[in-house]
């Protein structure tokens, strides 16, 4: 799977046992940009390092697997849980270095000023 958004947060490299270690991206992701989702990925193991090179604000592409697994408590619940586990992250190119869309200001200006009662067909 794969997304693209802003790069919001890079977490820093947490080592939770003695054989396990794991990093977290957040990333600002915009389907609609009114409402920003942040998305949370994780990187494990030799993988850590794929975050090294992120600043905030940067545009990137997250290529990612949905992984889920169960876990019971003491009471015998169980309850679910989802992991976004990066494998690569690619930065985009920088949409700000690109041209522009052409639009009205581009648009050479059109005199208005002249009386046109001559060829005004109008009915109105």
């Amino acid at each position: 799977m794969e997304i693209r958004g802003k790069v919001h947060e890079v977490g820093a490299t947490q080592q939770v046992t003695e054989s396990f270690k794991k990093r977290d991206l957040i990333v600002a992701y915009a389907e609609n940009p009114q409402f920003v989702e942040y998305i949370r990925f994780e990187a494990t193991q030799d993988r850590v390092n794929i975050f090294d090179n992120l600043a905030v604000g940067e545009d990137i592409e997250v290529s990612f697997n949905l992984r889920g697994r169960p876990w019971t408590n003491k009471e015998g619940v169980t309850t679910y849980f989802n992991s976004l586990v990066a494998w690569r992250v690619t930065k985009l190119a920088s949409t700000a270095a690109a041209a522009p869309a052409p639009g009205y200001a581009d648009m050479p200006p059109v005199d208005i000023s002249s009386s046109g009662a001559d060829d005004d067909d109008l009915p109105f």
